[in-house]
C-alpha cells in the first residue's frame, strides 16, 4: 500500500467514526418541530380571521378528550378528505365510536349553495353534508365538535372553556372585537365563522389540476384521458356530466363537477360499516339501520335514500367512495354505475327512488370504463408539468 492510499483510507475511517458519533443509535438528526400539524403546509398569506380559522381547523384540544381536530378527517394532504382510507367511515375521538357515513371532501365546499327547492325542476339542490342539513360552512363547522360520534365535546360552554385556554385566545378579540369570548353562543359562532373563512381560501379551492390546465390551453390530455372525457360528457354513453358538469359556467368560472342535486344511486348497505355495532344509544336499529339521507332533512319520504352529488375534483385522493364508503376503487364505482341493473350487485339499501334513467346499464366496455377513470385522474389538484412532458403546463421547477 502506498502512502497516498493509506491517507485516503485514514480519511474514510475518520469520516465513518464521525458519522457514527453524530448519527449513531444514541443520537437523533436535528429536525425542526412543527408548532402545529399545518405548519408543514404552505397556506400563503392569510387575513387575521383566516389565520384564526387555520389554527382552529388544526386544533386538537377542541375535542373531548383532546386529540381530534377538523384536519384529522379533512387532511390537506388528501385534498381535505379523510387520510384514513382503511375504514369506510370516520373514527370518533372516543375509542370505539364511528360515524354512519363516509366523510365528504372539504375542498370546494365553499361553492355549495344553501339547501333549496328548485321549483321548476321539482328537485332539492345544495346544502352541506350528504343530507344537506347545514346551509353554510359556518353552520357545518358547528356540528362535529358537539357530535358524540366525532369530537364529542359536551356543549358550547365546554367549547368556550377550551377556546379561552388556547395560546392564541387573544386573536378572538383582535378579529371579532373586545369580549368575543364572553358568551358561549357568540364564541361558538365566532369559532365557526373563522373556520368558514379559512375554508374559503385558495388552499381549499386551488383549481390547479391537469384538467384546469387543459381548459386554459396549457396542457394536452393523453389519448385515454381524452377518450374518457368524451365518454364522461356523452349523453348516450357515460353521461356522467349530467350530474357532474365539466364545462366552465357561462361566466367563465371553473367547473365544479357537481350540480349539487340529490340522487338515490341504489347503493347497497355496507357490511363493513362499524356504525352497525355501536351501542343502542347511538344506533338503536343495529344492523337494521337504514340511512334515508335527504328525506330526514326535508321530512319527505319521497326523498328516501337520496344523497347530495359530491364534487369529483380530487376524487382519486378521496377513497372510499359513496355515502357509506362501500367501494374502495374508482374503477369499482364506474363498474357499479355501468352494470348495477344487469350484474349481480347486492340490492339497494333503499330500493325506492333509485335513479334508473341515467345509470345502471350504460353498456360501457372495459376499456371505456378504464378511460373514464383515466380522465378522473386529471382532476387531482397540484398538477405540475414533468420534465420532458410536451403537453404544456407549468414548468417542473416552478
Amino acid at each position: 500500500m502506498n502512502r497516498a492510499s493509506a491517507v485516503r483510507i485514514g480519511i474514510i475511517l475518520s469520516l465513518v467514526l464521525l458519522l457514527s458519533f453524530c448519527f449513531g443509535p444514541n443520537k437523533k438528526i436535528a429536525e425542526p418541530v412543527a408548532k402545529d400539524a399545518s405548519a408543514a403546509v404552505d397556506f400563503g398569506k392569510l387575513s387575521p380571521i383566516e389565520e384564526l380559522g387555520r389554527l382552529l381547523f388544526f386544533e386538537e384540544s377542541l375535542s373531548t378528550p383532546p386529540g381530534q381536530s377538523c384536519a384529522t378527517c379533512h387532511d390537506p394532504k388528501t385534498a381535505f378528505a379523510n387520510p384514513n382510507q382503511e375504514l369506510p367511515v370516520s373514527k370518533g375521538v372516543i375509542a370505539g365510536r364511528y360515524g354512519s357515513r363516509n366523510d365528504l371532501v372539504a375542498s370546494y365546499a365553499a361553492f355549495i349553495p344553501p339547501l333549496h327547492k328548485d321549483e321548476k325542476e321539482n328537485i332539492w339542490v345544495g346544502g352541506l353534508f350528504w343530507d344537506g342539513r347545514a346551509d353554510t360552512l359556518a353552520e357545518q363547522a358547528m356540528m362535529p365538535p358537539l357530535n358524540p360520534l366525532e369530537m364529542a365535546s359536551r356543549d358550547k360552554n365546554a367549547i368556550l372553556d377550551k377556546l379561552r385556554a388556547l395560546e392564541y385566545t387573544s386573536m378572538f378579540d383582535q378579529v371579532f372585537g373586545s369580549g368575543a369570548l364572553a358568551d358561549a353562543d357568540k364564541a361558538f359562532g365566532y369559532m365557526a365563522d373563522a373556520m368558514a373563512a379559512f375554508e374559503k381560501t385558495k388552499q381549499f379551492n386551488p383549481f390547479d389540476s391537469k384538467f384546469d390546465a387543459y381548459l386554459r390551453g396549457e396542457a394536452q390530455l393523453t389519448e385515454p384521458e381524452m377518450r374518457g372525457l368524451k365518454l364522461f360528457e356523452d349523453e348516450k354513453k357515460g353521461n356522467c356530466a349530467a350530474c357532474h358538469p365539466s364545462k366552465p359556467a357561462a361566466d367563465g368560472s371553473h367547473p365544479l363537477f357537481t350540480d349539487f342535486t340529490y340522487d338515490n344511486l341504489g347503493v347497497p348497505k355496507n357490511p363493513e360499516n362499524p356504525f352497525y355495532l355501536l351501542p343502542k344509544e347511538f344506533n338503536p336499529a343495529g344492523f337494521d339501520f337504514v340511512d334515508l339521507g335527504l328525506a330526514v332533512t326535508v321530512k319527505d319520504q319521497a326523498e328516501n335514500g337520496k344523497f347530495r352529488v359530491p364534487t369529483l375534483r380530487n376524487v382519486a385522493l378521496t377513497s372510499p367512495y359513496l355515502h357509506n364508503g362501500i367501494f374502495k376503487k374508482l374503477f369499482t364505482v364506474v363498474a357499479f354505475y355501468n352494470t348495477r341493473d344487469v350484474a349481480p350487485w347486492p340490492m339497494a339499501e333503499v330500493p325506492e327512488n333509485v335513479n334508473r334513467e341515467e345509470m345502471g346499464n350504460l353498456r360501457l366496455s372495459n376499456q371505456e370504463m378504464e378511460d373514464i377513470v383515466a380522465f378522473l385522474l386529471t382532476l387531482t389538484d397540484g398538477w405540475i408539468k414533468l420534465p420532458g412532458d410536451r403537453s404544456g403546463g407549468r414548468d417542473g421547477n416552478e
